[in-house]
């Protein structure tokens, strides 16, 4: 079984952490919501509060296939300012396992260089923070191993991308097909 974690930091943008969680669980991969805040319980950007399945700290990433970071505001400015986060995806990024970020957060993955020569997305306003990025406006953009979206109104999309890499294309039709997307 395929696993992934979701970095989960106060400010996140609810529909886009959650959205991508929600999606690859009903499809039978282990989405792990995984805290920065040294706490599991985060608040999102819209004051919902969640509970994460485990803190960064306790987390063995050796056994993830993947990482996705949501967006958010001040939740992207989180995720990029933790040591971390960085760490972690400029690691996989050269292990070749999944990055993904959507909304203002694939500014993270600017900022940390993962972007060079690569197509990716983001939310209006953040391009000039993906640096070395040719820059899309499609909903989104697959770059080998780093997947990228614009927002919350692409997260459905982004999370059946998710899908689609982990497990196969058909399995994220299948899915689409369950959820009644774009029927």
């Amino acid at each position: 079984m395929k696993k992934i974690g979701i970095f989960l930091a106060d400010g996140f943008e609810e529909i886009e952490g959650l959205t991508v969680v929600d999606i690859l669980r009903r499809a039978g991969v282990e989405a792990q919501m995984i805290s920065i805040m040294g706490k599991k319980e985060i608040s999102g950007s819209h004051n919902i509060h969640v509970q994460a399945d485990v803190c960064y700290e306790d987390v063995d990433f050796t056994e993830l296939d993947g990482v996705v970071l949501p967006g958010g505001m001040p939740g992207t400015l989180n995720l990029g300012a933790h040591a971390g986060v960085n760490e972690t995806v400029k690691s996989f990024a050269e292990e070749g396992k999944l990055v993904a970020a959507v909304c203002a957060a694939p500014s993270v993955l600017g900022q940390a260089g993962l972007l060079e020569g690569k197509k990716a997305a983001c939310y209006p306003g953040y391009e000039d923070k993906l640096t070395g990025a040719e820059v899309v406006y499609d909903e989104v953009a697959e770059a080998g191993n780093i997947i990228t979206s614009r927002g919350m109104g692409t997260t459905i999309a982004f999370a059946l991308r998710i899908l689609a890499y982990l497990e196969s294309e058909e399995k994220a039709a299948q899915m689409a097909e369950k959820i009644v997307y774009r029927q």
